[in-house]
């Protein structure tokens, strides 16, 4: 959240600071000067502060008063005669007199405005009389005691290698690229705001993110005059081509490296790392400042005060060599906590690989049922960066199936019940038909299953009343809270008001929307009959995480026999490749409507031993085809693509 800027309060002597002594009336004649240059300082009246002083030029003085601020860049500074008097302590006193000579005590508050502590000191300063008036002494240590002629303050920012995110085996999930870092040396720069102002101007990040300007210029001015200061981290040549577009001269630095800001693997759960413009700024809130490097996207920037830590923070001050620093006060902050994944390297490569060549949007999610180990999260470069493995919302029409027949083999079917198939039928006033409009004729249960008979599951839904179909979804953690530390789709079920919106919902339409996420959790159930929350971290589980649900041993057996024959000799066929244990699962392919736009999904949900794993690719695809190249390891073989599972 952005900072407010030079707030500060307006009082009079005793109102400046709370608790303070009432000794600042120990000197009346010299308490109104003194009571008028902290009133004048602290709200920015420089000149007026200057007035009351003697010993240097007053235009130098209002500088160097102003100074302050400026090379804090501090959100707020509040000045009070006298100092705070300690629980059970004597006041002591504000101003002592020796003749035409006088001591003050001040209390100093400066916020640098990052949530912290306040930094809090006590000032002197000197007053003489003057042809019977008070005036102060001007002396650098007014500002801050250990201030001499020359010297300045400054802010040192100080941040620890940011800490990795790791796979399953300990392997970290960043690699390095080659980085321009963007930055200048305050010194250098003869009119910094400006400068900064066409900084903004020229830089486009990520659609047209801006900078914070006045954070930027805030920050400039504190900083070391001599050191390098980062404003931006970009991928190269993003900061060349910045420094290109500004004008000659302006001062604007670029240091090329090789950084770790680009992830391995996973790039969109795990997530990128870029510049602090103000809108990121907003969302990871202090202690970050511009210049900073920061997670943009994903885990990087879900858990981003873990993986960076905080910046340890340090006032100094320095003579203008910048060789000669002592440390004013400092801040430690918090060390950087490393991020582990149950990410798989071999699945997530697999994964990746199946989807490589797929010219089209997919994702898919693979996990281990027995756990909820979240193995692999893949998506294709076409889904623009969206993980929509996790958070795609999609119809998941006949795979929707394994849920109402798993409601439907509870209500006493099994998988040898003899069902038809016609090619439509009307449930409720509402016409269903099979894909491809092809018949199937009376055949058992788990033939008519097999082959995405959707008017056989359409016409069985009237066995069914909607809370049982509702708590069957449940069951299977749809549209339930898992409680995951990423961000994901459970998936929506609505409750059907009549027949033919049952019916709709049996065959995964009628506004059923899940993510690929959510189908592999249901192909995890089948496999080892109790549904599992996902997770993704190797922690402690939180304790708010979703409760296991164990599904009917009799019926689930004979579901697995369902979902088996599928793969055996029906529509999700091509997924039947050796080795390994069985394969099971459902394909299907859905044609729905979005904004007003038809739009086809085609879908693979199955398992193999402890693996269960959902693909969506968004068109007409084989999508089980693209499950056997999964199950090979990513290697296909036969061309991607083809008719789509009916």
């Amino acid at each position: 959240m952005s900072r407010p800027r030079r707030v500060v309060s307006v009082a009079g002597c005793g109102l400046l600071v709370a608790s303070m002594t009432s000794g600042c009336f120990a000197e009346p004649s010299a308490m109104p000067t003194v009571r008028d240059f902290l009133i004048a300082w602290e709200v920015g009246n420089y000149e007026a502060a200057a007035s009351k002083t003697i010993g240097a030029d007053r235009k130098a003085v209002a500088e160097q008063l102003g100074s302050l601020r400026r090379q804090l860049d501090a959100a707020s500074l509040r000045l009070g005669l006298g100092l705070p008097v300690p629980p059970g302590g004597t006041p002591a006193k504000a101003i002592t007199k020796n003749g035409d000579n006088a001591v003050a005590r001040f209390a100093v508050k400066i916020d640098l405005g990052e949530n912290g502590q306040p930094w809090t000191y006590e000032g002197r300063m000197r007053l003489r009389r003057v042809d019977g008036d008070w005036k102060v002494i001007w002396d650098p240590s007014i500002i801050h005691p250990r201030l001499r002629d020359g010297m300045r303050l400054a802010v040192l920012t100080e941040v620890s290698p940011r800490a990795p995110i790791y796979d399953a085996d300990d392997r970290r999930m960043l690699r390095k690229v080659r980085t321009d870092i963007v930055g200048v040396y305050p010194g250098q720069l003869r009119d910094p705001e400006k400068m900064l102002e066409q900084l903004t101007r020229v830089t486009k990040i990520d659609g047209g993110r801006k900078l914070d300007t006045e954070r930027l210029v805030g920050r400039v001015n504190s900083a070391p005059p001599e050191r390098f200061l980062p404003l931006l981290t970009l991928r190269h040549p993003q900061g060349v081509a910045i420094a290109q577009r500004m004008p000659q001269g302006a001062g604007l630095r670029v240091q090329t490296v090789w950084a770790p800001i680009a992830s391995a693997a996973a790039p969109e759960l795990v997530g990128e790392l870029g510049p602090a413009t103000a809108d990121r700024l907003q969302q990871v809130g202090a202690p970050y400042q511009p210049g900073d490097t920061i997670g943009v996207s994903g885990i990087q920037l879900l858990l981003q005060r873990r993986l960076a830590g905080t910046p340890t923070v340090r006032v100094v001050a320095q003579d203008p060599s910048g060789r000669n620093v002592q440390e004013l006060r400092s801040w430690v902050g918090q060390e950087p906590q490393p991020v582990r994944t149950t990410l798989d390297a071999a699945f997530q490569r697999s994964a990746d690989r199946t989807l490589a060549r797929v010219p089209a949007p997919a994702s898919m999610v693979a996990l281990r049922p027995s756990t909820g180990e979240v193995l692999a999260v893949a998506n294709n470069k076409l889904t623009g960066g969206r993980n929509l493995a996790m958070e795609g919302s999609y119809p998941p029409g006949l795979t929707f199936g394994i849920v109402s027949a798993e409601a439907l083999l509870q209500r006493g079917l099994t998988k040898n019940t003899p069902t038809d198939c016609p090619a439509s039928a009307t449930v409720g006033g509402q016409t269903f038909t099979n894909p491809g409009g092809k018949a199937g004729g009376k055949r058992p249960l788990q033939k008519n299953f097999a082959y995405s008979c959707a008017t056989t599951l359409a016409q069985l839904s009237t066995r069914l009343d909607a809370a049982t179909l509702l708590a069957e979804a449940g069951r299977f953690g749809l549209g339930k809270d898992w409680g995951l530390t990423v961000p994901a789709f459970t998936g929506t079920v609505p409750s059907p008001r009549n027949d033919a919106e049952k019916a709709a919902v049996a065959i995964g339409q009628g506004g059923v929307r899940v993510s690929p996420l959510a189908m592999a959790l249901v192909a995890g159930a089948v496999e080892t009959g109790t549904w599992r929350p996902p997770y993704l971290l190797r922690e402690p589980q939180d304790p708010t995480m979703a409760a296991p649900q164990t599904l009917p041993p009799v019926a689930t057996s004979d579901l697995k026999d369902l979902v088996r024959r599928s793969v055996f000799e029906g529509t999700a066929r091509a997924a039947n490749v050796p080795g390994g244990g069985k394969v099971t699962g459902v394909a299907a392919t859905v044609t729905y409507k979005e904004n007003g736009r038809d739009k086809v999904v085609s879908w693979f949900v199955g398992s193999r031993a402890d693996t269960a794993f959902a693909i969506a690719v968004e068109g007409q695809y084989n999508a089980a085809q693209l499950a056997a190249t999964f199950l090979r390891g990513g290697i296909p073989s036969t061309p991607v693509g083809g008719a789509a599972a009916r």
